[in-house]
Parts: C-alpha cells; sequence; structure tokens
C-alpha cells in the first residue's frame, strides 16, 4: 500500500510503474468478485430495475431512451443508469451473469482510474496505488458491486473519478472547452445517480490540495508543467455553473422522490431524531471502515431509540478528527480526505430521510475515499519519519489487503442467494422488517410457502403500516384458497401504500381473485386500475382480456390482448387474442393472430393447452 522507492537496481520509469500496479490492481479485483457472475439477482430492487422493468427488459432503442429520460420510476432520475440496465438486457437477456459482470468491470474500471487520477495529481505512484487498493478491496462496496439494482453507485462514481481527471487538465490550462468537458462528465455522473451532488465542494478541496491552486503554482510531478494559482474568490466563482447543475439536479431529485412518495418517512422522524441517527451514522462508517463486519443491505433506521451516550460519543469522535486535522495544517491531505468523507455524505447521512434505513453501505462507496486518502498518505509521512524499510511497509501493506480481501469474499458469499443474503441479514441486525420480507419472498420462490409465512407475519408485526408484508400474507391465503380472506389482505394492502407498483400488484391478483369467482365485472374494474397506474403492466392487461372475453365484450377484450402484445408479444396472449378474434367473426384476422402465436410458439401445442385453461370457465 505505502512503499516508495526500491532498495537496489535501477527505478522503474514512473509509466512503467503506473502500467504495472495497474494491472495488479486490474487482476485482484476481477479475482475477488469473479464469483458474483454465478449469483442470481437479488430480490430487493433488482426485479424493479430489470426483472420486472418491461422498458428495461425491452433493450436499447429509442422508446427505451424517451422513457428513460423522462420518468421518475423508482423514485430517481437516472436515465444513464436506466439505459445501462437496458444495454445489459439487449445483450445478455436476464441472464444474471452478464449484468453481474458489468458491474464487476465498472468496479474495476473505478480503481484504475482512481489510481490514474490520484498519481497524476499528486505525482505518488504508491500511496495512490493504497488508495485504489483499499478502494478495490474493502468489503463495505462488495453491496455496491455484487447487487445489480446498485450499477447507478457504479456508474455514477465512473463520471465523478473521470470529471476529476478532466479539472487537472482544466486547471493546468484554464480554457473553455475543458471547463464544458468537466461540466458534462459533471451532468453525467448526476445523470447516473445524484450522490456525486457534491462535486462542487470536491473540487474545492482538490485545490487546495494536491492541486495547490489555493496559493501558490504547483509543479506537476508527472508532466512537469505548472498549474497556475488562483485567488479562493475565483475558485468559488469558478464552480458556479457547476453549483447550478448540482442544484438542478437537487431539485430534480426531490420531484422524483416527491413523485414515488419516497420522503414520506419524514413524518415518522423529526428533524432531531434525523440529526441524532446522522451523528451516530458518521461514526458507524468510520467504524465499518476499520473494522468491515457485520455488514448488511439493510441496516433498520433507530427512529427515536438512540441513547444519549451514543450521540455524544459520535459527536466526540466527529469533534476531536476535526480539530486534529484542522491543526496538522502542513499536511493538508488529512483535510481534505476528512472534509471529502463529512462533505459527500452530507446527500445520503439521512437529514431528507428517504427510505426505513439509517444508513447503508453503498452510500459509502464515494465518501469512504476520502478516509482511504487520509489513511494512505498519513501511514505513508508515518513511514518515512520512521525511516522504515520498503520490505517492512510492503509486508503490512499486504498483510492489511488481504485481510481485507478474505473478508470481502466472505461477504461476497453472503450474496450467493436470496435466502443466505438475507438470512445472514437477520443475523446481523434486529427488528428487520424489510429483511423479513424479502427472506419470506425467497423462500416462497422456492415453493417453501409454510416456511415464508412466519417471515411475512414477522415483517408485518413490526411495521404494521408496511404493505409488501400485507400483500405477501395476501399471496400466501390465495395459494391455500382463502379467497375472501386474500382480497381483504390485499385491500388493506391498497390503503396502506401510495406506490404505483404495489398498488398495481394489488389491483392486478384482486382481478384475477375476482375472475376466479365468476365477479367479471368487479374483476375488470380491478385489472382497469391496475393498468391506470402502470400501463406496461402485461399480467393486468392479459387479465382484462379475459375477463372482458368471458363476460362477452369481444371488442374490449381485443384491445386489452392487443395492448399486452404490444408491450412484450407472447404467443399464448396471441392464440387468446385468435380465439376472440373468431368469436366476433373476424376470421382473417384470427388467422394472422394463430400464426403469430405459432410463430412465437416453441411448442404450440402446449400453447393451445395454457390457452384452453386461461379461457375454461
Amino acid at each position: 500500500m505505502l512503499s516508495l522507492q526500491k532498495n537496489s537496481g535501477p527505478p522503474l520509469s514512473p509509466r512503467r510503474q503506473t502500467l504495472i500496479v495497474g494491472l495488479l490492481l486490474v487482476v485482484a479485483t476481477l479475482a475477488l468478485y469473479n464469483p458474483v457472475s454465478h449469483h442470481p439477482f437479488v430480490n430487493y430492487d433488482d426485479d424493479r430495475y430489470v426483472g420486472d422493468n418491461a422498458h428495461v427488459r425491452a433493450g436499447l432503442h429509442w422508446e427505451t431512451v424517451r422513457w428513460a429520460f423522462t420518468t421518475y420510476d423508482e423514485a430517481n432520475w437516472h436515465p444513464l443508469t436506466w439505459l445501462s440496465h437496458a444495454l445489459d438486457c439487449q445483450l445478455y437477456g436476464l441472464n444474471p451473469a452478464g449484468h453481474h459482470y458489468t458491474n464487476v468491470l465498472l468496479h474495476a474500471l473505478n480503481v484504475v482510474l482512481l489510481f490514474l487520477v490520484l498519481s497524476r495529481a499528486t505525482g505518488s505512484v504508491w500511496p495512490s496505488a493504497g488508495v485504489a487498493a483499499l478502494f478495490a478491496l474493502h468489503p463495505i462496496n462488495v453491496e455496491s458491486v455484487a447487487w445489480v439494482a446498485e450499477r447507478k453507485n457504479l456508474l455514477s462514481m465512473s463520471f465523478f473519478l473521470l470529471t476529476l481527471g478532466a479539472y487537472r487538465w482544466y486547471a493546468r490550462k484554464p480554457r473553455s472547452g475543458a471547463y464544458l468537458l468537466v461540466a458534462f462528465l459533471f451532468a453525467c455522473g448526476l445523470m447516473s445517480k445524484p450522490q456525486v451532488i457534491t462535486l462542487p465542494f470536491v473540487l474545492l478541496l482538490w485545490d487546495y490540495w494536491p492541486l495547490e491552486r489555493v496559493v501558490s503554482s504547483h509543479p506537476d510531478s508527472v508532466s512537469g508543467e505548472t498549474i497556475p494559482a488562483k485567488k479562493f474568490s475565483w475558485l468559488i466563482l469558478e464552480k458556479l455553473p457547476l453549483v447550478a447543475l448540482s442544484a438542478l439536479s437537487a431539485v430534480i431529485t426531490m420531484r422524483a422522490q416527491a413523485a414515488g412518495n419516497a420522503l414520506s418517512t419524514l413524518v415518522k422522524y423529526p428533524l432531531s431524531v434525523r440529526l441524532e441517527n446522522a451523528i451516530v451514522s458518521y461514526a458507524r462508517y468510520v467504524g465499518k471502515a476499520f473494522w468491515p463486519l457485520r455488514l448488511s443491505p439493510m441496516y433498520p433506521h433507530p427512529a427515536d431509540s438512540l441513547k444519549s451516550w451514543q450521540v455524544l460519543a459520535g459527536l466526540l469522535l466527529l469533534l476531536t478528527v476535526t480539530t486534529i486535522v484542522i491543526a496538522a495544517q502542513r499536511r493538508r491531505y488529512l483535510l481534505v480526505g476528512w472534509l471529502w468523507f463529512l462533505g459527500t455524505l452530507v446527500p445520503m447521512i439521512g437529514l431528507v430521510q428517504v427510505g426505513s434505513q439509517a444508513m447503508a453501505d453503498r452510500y459509502a462507496y464515494l465518501p469512504l475515499l476520502g478516509l482511504f486518502l487520509l489513511f494512505c498518505w498519513g501511514a505513508a509521512d508515518w513511514a518515512r519519519q520512521q525511516h522504515l524499510s520498503t520490505t517492512r511497509v510492503a509486508a503490512c501493506s499486504m498483510v492489511v489487503l488481504l485481510a481485507l480481501a478474505v473478508v470481502a469474499h466472505r461477504q461476497i458469499g453472503y450474496w450467493s442467494d436470496n435466502v443466505t443474503l438475507w438470512s445472514h441479514t437477520l443475523q446481523v441486525t434486529s427488528d428487520n422488517f424489510i429483511a423479513q420480507n424479502s427472506l419470506g419472498g425467497a423462500l416462497m420462490a422456492q415453493g417453501r410457502l409454510e416456511e415464508a409465512q412466519p417471515h411475512f407475519r414477522t415483517a408485518a408485526a413490526i411495521h404494521p403500516s408496511d404493505p409488501l408484508s400485507n400483500l405477501n400474507i395476501a399471496f400466501y391465503e390465495l395459494q391455500r384458497g382463502n379467497l375472501q380472506l386474500a382480497i381483504r389482505q390485499y385491500d388493506k394492502a391498497i390503503g396502506l401504500t401510495q406506490d404505483a407498483r404495489l398498488k398495481a400488484s394489488a389491483f392486478t391478483s384482486l382481478g384475477s381473485i375476482y375472475s376466479r369467482l365468476g365477479d367479471y365485472s368487479r374483476a375488470r374494474e380491478s385489472f382497469e386500475a391496475a393498468v391506470a397506474l402502470r400501463p406496461r403492466t402485461i399480467r393486468a392487461w392479459m387479465g382484462l382480456g379475459l375477463a372482458a372475453q368471458k363476460s362477452g365484450d369481444f371488442d374490449a377484450a381485443v384491445h386489452a390482448y392487443s395492448q399486452a402484445n404490444a408491450i412484450q408479444p407472447s404467443d399464448v396472449v396471441y392464440l387468446l387474442l385468435a380465439r376472440v378474434l373468431e368469436q366476433s367473426g373476424r376470421k382473417n384476422e384470427a388467422q394472422a393472430a394463430t400464426a403469430e402465436a405459432m410463430r412465437l410458439s416453441e411448442n404450440f401445442e402446449q400453447t393451445r393447452q395454457i390457452a384452453d385453461g386461461l379461457l375454461a370457465p
């Protein structure tokens, strides 16, 4: 991590060192994360981002692009993230291996970009390599890489690091073209995930160290050129267009989260509670940076249960470290690293509460770079002062990195299947209704419905107003044939949520139940409510077509089946369309629909049996 110079033999050129270190970092990253290519999709958000998202599944085309730039799905506006998922579907379909490996490759790219950006800006290869190695192997980053839905984290980091690199190019010789490149890359980062909204603040830190634009010209150790100094007021003025981009992103993000009802938890957690949680979370992030155990994809919010001593201890830690780094003015990297950590966490620290988590490992992907920077440069300085040999420094570095890799490998293993992931989550957290729901869902997907049910009941007991646990209980009752109980649970879930996706799912299930009961009028009402909320819900359009067909409204059935096929062509739906067209006397159109069903079907006899079963009274 900190190796400084060889004691003997001809030294490697900086370019050769950079190439060798970069290759080693890529190999280490790919080797560590290779197991994720055998992992399934996670049953928490991966369905929303990929599996059940008709726009993404359709692949890359102009309709997908239009949707990506205009949708607030998942309470976010991140069009480039949507397009990256759509490209994966274009390349790999719904094979999770390809989606996972895209994440791995993006993380490896980020590791190399981080190393190059730091080494070019500071002229110090080995501390830069140390930061990149910590970033590559640290267990807290496993969540961002092993979870397909966190593509946004990886993609936004790529653009963040590219922006830092472009900014050094601009600072060395300020000109409008270079600045426009900085702004463009920053905008791409914001369109991947707005976590990079604090970049103008990071650039001011970058001006202070390592570019040292604030005080005097700084000799560039890589190129030998100089970076002109500027007054601090000019440096602030220079960032204003980027601040405007941040402000625009903040407005769009708040609108997206309001549209997705992600801000509803503000009612539950008053400002005092959010401040206390933020202080304790800062301290917990520091702790997990140095002792990354008991990691979880979901840390439940403590609400008002935090003890006074926890808040005071967290506040004391933050004030103590802040005082130390301010006092150590000669070591500018200390202040930059610490303020990087504090500042870049602000959008995710929970002062504006989004969701029900207290904190999240994925939120540390960018901020912990500040702590890594502080640690590596501080350790390098200390090693020089103590006149430690290169061999000893390298050995200590390898021990640290090997320990992190071992823990990270174990953490990656928890993501190998959904039952393992959520069982582990319940072991390391308490009162976690999301983990209970997710574990129940994983068991249900394996056909272990009776094992799943207690987890749904526990989730509902922890959080009675949680719509998902009520939906899961309704599904359990439906599978057991308790139709009236299922109807009551679905109605309850609908009343508990403003989430269009959950509501549409509940209405679709209600429509199916009413169809089974022969109440086609109420079935159609339910299916129509579902497609009004989510117009691309294929199951609802298909159910609506069946209900209309069985009630004799052939024109409505034709329309519903046509809508379903327009979203995603299906052999079964085309055959159903053919049947209703034949019933309404449109024989030529019926023959064309039958031909299309035969073209799409791999086993037409099986398709015919499925259609017959659906049309049975």
